[in-house]
Order: structure tokens, then C-alpha cells, then sequence
């Protein structure tokens, strides 16, 4: 018997605290966060979790970055 992992549970990944990342880096990452929370939202069956899971690696990287100010 095989085991089916969604695509969703794979995209959603956090983004772990980076040491000394890159500030065009962390904003990259959180614009990318953020347009894959859209488009979850935007399909005709929204992928509520899946953009939560993304609003949340957004504001981490958004975090990340205002720390660095």
C-alpha cells in the first residue's frame, strides 16, 4: 500500500529562521508567501489552510526582516 502526500502539505513548508539571510532575500520570500496565499484563495475550492499556512511564512520572513531595520 503506498502512502498519498497532497501537493498542498509539500508547497506549505515553513521557512525557517536563516541566519544572516539576505534582506532582498527575506522580502522575496515573503512576496512569494503572499501570492501563493492569493492564489490558494482564489481557486473555486480555496485552500483555506494552505493560505493560512502561507500568510504565516509571509509574516515570518516579514519578521525576519524588520528585525534586521
Amino acid at each position: 500500500m503506498t502512502s498519498v502526500t497532497s501537493l498542498a502539505s509539500h508547497r506549505a513548508a515553513p521557512i525557517l529562521p536563516t541566519p544572516g539571510a539576505d534582506p532582498i532575500q527575506l522580502h522575496a520570500e515573503a512576496h512569494n508567501a503572499l501570492a501563493m496565499a492569493l492564489h490558494y484563495m482564489r481557486q473555486p475550492d480555496s485552500n483555506l489552510p494552505g493560505a493560512a499556512r502561507k500568510t504565516v511564512q509571509a509574516l515570518s520572513a516579514l519578521n525576519q526582516l524588520q528585525g534586521r531595520a
